[in-house]
């Protein structure tokens, strides 16, 4: 049973409450028992796709088209119950939702969202997000992808990376300059020619998760696959909500490996009592359970905030940054206390560790939220 320690579930609303046992459920019976061995085989449970279709998780919040329209905090709750199995499978539902889905219900025609949005909620149709270039991705207004006209067409070239599912996609929301040097968005159809998809497999971490380079090479894209939006708010707005996704999904794995932890100490005795009894270890409990209740509270609120439409950027910077970072700080705390055993299989805790190093750099670096924040306390740029 995950920590409550501030009746946090008593919150809830009885709807809530169900779609959260419901995913829980599936999560224990469908992902666990393979999730170590897709991890160490660097492969995606792929079957299961449409079973995220029907249980609502691919643009959980979004309106119509087939889509499930949950409240920003049912699908907070949703993605702490998936990222509790893994971190991987909770970037390739995040990315459908936000990274994809989104931009298309945001700032698509209805004809895109008519054509696009019921195939990708049901996961028939899968979709990656192309912002970040190999030679940067802190800065994505330096991105040197290219998109000129040419005709009543455009030609888009240029090269993308880390585009989580993009090795498994349909479609690729591609970010890239215009002639006038504006970034605008366009819903590029992977199966174009000029376009060469390179899956990245040599990663430590999210494993289970399929990270991909492409590269475009004088692809023609027509009028009707551009969004209707131009800057950088496209990227950001998406990107903010895969960042309020993430600072729900890491509490799910912070609770995973403190879990982990307290069952190990409380059975494995190799002084004669459990290791539980001894100070140093009920310290560092002590520390993940106290941890785990601040995250939760933060996540919590930043998602009623989402829901009544009250919400800035630097609230979910502030919720990715600190849940994220203690997350990992919880993770290297469970490895602490299951010894060696800690870096097998037999045992979630190194798998979370591993995954929580990528996950405090995507999306926006510690660093760089730690930058906006301080932008937003002082009013003083320092990138």
């Amino acid at each position: 049973m995950s920590p409550d320690f501030f009746s946090l579930d008593s919150l809830l609303s009885k709807e809530e409450k169900a779609t959260q046992s419901l995913i829980n459920k599936f999560v224990t019976k469908s992902l666990m028992p393979t999730i170590n061995e897709h991890f160490q085989a660097g492969t995606f449970p792929k079957d299961l796709i449409p079973e995220f279709g029907k249980l609502g998780l691919l643009g959980a919040t979004i309106k119509g088209y087939g889509c499930p329209g949950l409240s920003y905090t049912t699908y907070g709750l949703m993605m702490k119950e998936i990222e509790r199995c893994d971190s991987g499978v909770r970037s390739f539902i995040s990315v459908q939702g936000a990274l994809a889905m989104y931009p298309i219900a945001t700032f698509g025609t209805e004809e895109q969202k008519n054509k696009y949005l019921p195939k990708m909620a049901k996961g028939e149709l899968i979709g990656c997000f192309g912002l970040t270039e190999p030679e940067g991705g802190s800065n994505p207004g330096a991105m040197t992808t290219k998109v000129i006209k040419d005709g009543s067409d455009y030609l888009l070239s240029g090269k993308k990376r880390w585009l989580t599912n993009g090795s498994i996609a349909d479609i690729a929301i591609i970010w890239a300059k215009n002639e006038d040097g504006k970034v605008i968005g366009l819903i590029v159809d992977l199966g174009l020619k000029g376009i060469t998809v390179k899956k990245l497999d040599a990663k430590f971490s999210l494993r289970v998760s399929y990270g991909t380079e492409m590269q475009f090479d004088n692809v023609r894209i027509k009028p009707e696959q551009v969004l209707g939006v131009i800057g950088l708010k496209g990227p950001f707005s998406c990107l903010n909500i895969a960042r309020y996704g993430i600072s729900w999904g890491v509490v799910g794995a912070a609770e995973a490996c403190y879990l982990e932890a307290l069952d190990y100490s409380l059975n494995r005795s190799p002084f004669g009592k459990p290791l539980a009894s001894h100070q140093l270890i009920q310290a560092k409990l002590v520390t993940m359970f106290t941890e785990i209740t601040k995250a939760q509270m933060l996540a919590y609120h930043l998602g009623r905030s989402m829901d009544q439409g009250q919400t800035i950027p630097p609230q979910i910077s502030m919720a990715k940054m600190n849940n994220v970072s203690e997350a990992l700080k919880i993770a290297r705390l469970s490895r602490d206390i299951l010894g060696a055993n800690g870096v097998t299989y037999d045992y979630h805790t190194g798998r979370h560790l591993m995954n929580l190093e990528t996950v405090n750099t995507y999306e926006g670096t510690e660093d760089i939220h730690r930058l906006i924040l301080g932008q937003h306390i002082t009013g003083i740029s320092a990138y």
